[in-house]
């Protein structure tokens, strides 16, 4: 790889180079999770007959500004009686395993920030990082509905981990790689999508994973562990200011980070649409590979936002039941029927 070292040597340009990416996975990180709170108070809004915020800027545009200045320069205040050290650390356990993950996702041909060849094993690793997390803010803010709601959320984010990482897995077993770029590879061309490749096993592990993402990002109707009639704001009731801002954040990122890795494993990533019709074909290559990216990503965003104000909450019980009876004995089903699919040659190369 060509690096431009400036006379400064290895040590120096590499380190320089780490800022500068650590500064743009930032931006992008915070820009993102803008757009996705405005998109959600919209999309929520539209699906409950009503306009949303309107009030700050032209169509309420500089709301979420307005609420990121609020929570930037609100009080910060300590319980008590909780851990210090535990309630200290947990929002950043909590950014740390949403950042982390989210500098996996592909944004084209060559511009992924992390691409190991272990890269979906490192995703599901890091991004069980943000259990702890939750589960510390519960425990160290010393308030029994904290307490409760880490339980719930612990519990939840575990039981629905192992339905991701099998679906990912399946995912694996079609293109016969870990690497995040050679996924996306694998699904260039026409009809190349894994959700077309894999035919009916894939659109299981597709289908699978989004509701076990859902759950994986606490969101409705997995959102039991935030129950306010119960539990207030859940497992960060205690928390003020930018404390209760990183959950806030890292929870619209989840969202996004789960999106883009559907996009990504399931939808062909940046790849472009192509239907083998050559003038079709050739028009779509010319799209840059992030629009493709966004646009699927987004697409499953809304989806998942339809979803969430859609349906009722669900019971703790149901959403471990569904895990544990229903998605868990299905997925690895699925994934004996993929193994046989590739095995026989079944899949369309």
């Amino acid at each position: 790889m060509l690096r431009v070292t400036w006379g400064l040597g290895d040590f120096w340009s590499i380190l320089i180079e780490c800022v500068l990416v650590g500064l743009v996975i930032l931006t992008a990180y915070a820009l993102i999770a803008i757009v996705l709170i405005f998109m959600e108070r919209k999309v929520c809004a539209y699906f409950q007959c009503r306009l949303g915020p309107m009030r700050v800027g032209p169509w309420g545009i500089f709301q979420v500004f307005a609420d990121v200045l609020k929570m930037l320069i609100k009080e910060i205040f300590f319980v008590d009686k909780a851990d210090k050290l535990l309630y200290a650390v947990a929002p950043f356990l909590v950014l740390i395993a949403s950042v982390g993950t989210f500098s996996f996702l592909p944004w084209n041909k060559g511009a992924g920030v992390l691409d190991f060849n272990v890269g979906i094993f490192l995703v599901t690793a890091i991004s069980s990082i943000g259990v702890v997390g939750v589960f510390l803010a519960g425990w160290g803010s010393n308030n029994k509905y904290s307490v409760v709601s880490a339980m719930r959320a612990a519990v939840q984010m575990i039981s629905y981990e192992m339905s991701l990482c099998l679906c990912l897995i399946t995912a694996v077993i079609l293109t016969g790689t870990m690497q995040v770029s050679g996924i996306v590879e694998a699904q260039t061309g026409a009809w190349k999508w894994l959700i077309f490749q894999g035919h009916i096993p894939a659109l299981i592990a597709f289908l699978v994973f989004l509701v076990a993402g859902n759950a994986e990002a606490n969101r409705g109707p997995f959102d039991m562990a935030e129950a306010e009639s119960e539990l207030t704001a859940g497992h960060h009731t205690e928390y003020s200011g930018m404390g209760f801002g990183y959950f806030y954040l890292a929870e619209y990122l989840n969202l996004f980070v789960i999106s883009g890795i559907a996009a990504t494993v399931f939808l062909g990533g940046w790849a472009p649409v192509n239907i083998g019709v050559e003038g079709f074909d050739t028009a779509m290559n010319y799209v840059p590979g992030i629009v493709w990216f966004m646009a699927k990503t987004f697409a499953v965003v809304w989806l998942l936002m339809w979803v969430r104000w859609t349906f009722p909450r669900l019971r703790i019980d149901q959403i471990l039941k569904l895990e544990w009876k229903y998605l868990m004995p299905l997925s690895l089903i699925n994934l004996v029927l993929m193994t046989v699919v590739v095995a026989l040659n079944l899949y369309i190369k």
